[in-house]
């Protein structure tokens, strides 16, 4: 629960918000005469309790019950032990690094923050940072200028982060950077959340912050790239692996 305790901490006030609309509007269908009003108010506000649970479920089955983080989906596609370098891109919280650093020791993990994302000002960011510390190794890094030397890397991983790049040009950037740095036969993988109909049901307006599967492709294409493989971790979001051929 410990990442699903974020998302809530992160969105309380959507939350709250919320769950007091939806009380207001039980109380003012004891307030009117119409039979049809009192029914619409009612179901509007069960409507707004139920969208709140459904969010919250979604994000515990996706960020605590799924492979999100352990990666185990890529065993087919990854030897982390024949691995020599690799890159993990986070926007501000990285509940990964650690992880990988301490099942792979001899992978040589350059831990990435992308400098400037909305998560930086986030009531919340400190509070997940005590809960995951950054990595003591972790850089600040513009995603339109990866610091590596061209073919450097064998993997760029990047979980639930680039859509926080905001404009299109610059995830083309990021993806163009991503293609100079990874190494011929190298792998980029993004897990995102989807703006599809599946996020809206269960997170309603807040599909809104993810990018739309067209967009992902559209940025990846126009960097050179093609997505080779395209791995479902739950409902909710995908793993797009995208190999430097």
């Amino acid at each position: 629960m410990k990442i699903t305790k974020l998302v809530i901490l992160f969105n309380y006030k959507k939350i709250v918000l919320g769950a007091v609309i939806s009380f207001i509007l039980f109380l003012l269908s004891f307030q009117v005469d119409s039979h049809e009003w009192i029914l619409f108010l009612r179901i509007i506000g069960v409507l707004i309790l139920l969208n709140i649970i459904a969010s919250v479920t979604a994000s515990y089955i996706l960020y605590d019950k799924s492979d999100l983080y352990e990666l185990n989906n890529l065993k087919d596609i990854v030897d982390w032990n024949k691995t020599e370098k690799a890159v993990l891109v986070h926007a501000s919280f990285d509940p990964l690094s650690r992880h990988l650093e301490e099942k792979y020791p001899k992978l040589h993990l350059t831990v990435c923050d992308i400098y400037g994302n909305r998560h930086e000002h986030e009531s919340g960011i400190n509070v997940s940072k005590k809960l995951f510390p950054p990595n003591e190794k972790e850089i600040k890094i513009s995603p339109n200028q990866l610091p590596f030397e061209d073919g450097s890397q064998d993997i760029i991983l990047a979980v639930t982060a680039v859509h926080e790049i905001l404009n299109h040009d610059q995830r083309v950037l990021f993806f163009k950077e991503a293609k100079r740095v990874v190494k011929k036969g190298g792998l980029i993988i993004i897990s995102e959340q989807f703006r599809d109909v599946t996020n809206f049901i269960f997170f309603n307006i807040g599909a809104f912050h993810f990018l739309s599967r067209k967009q992902w492709e559209k940025a990846i294409f126009s960097a050179g790239l093609k997505i080779s493989e395209n791995k479902k971790i739950t409902p909710f979001a995908d793993m797009l692996v995208i190999r430097n051929d």
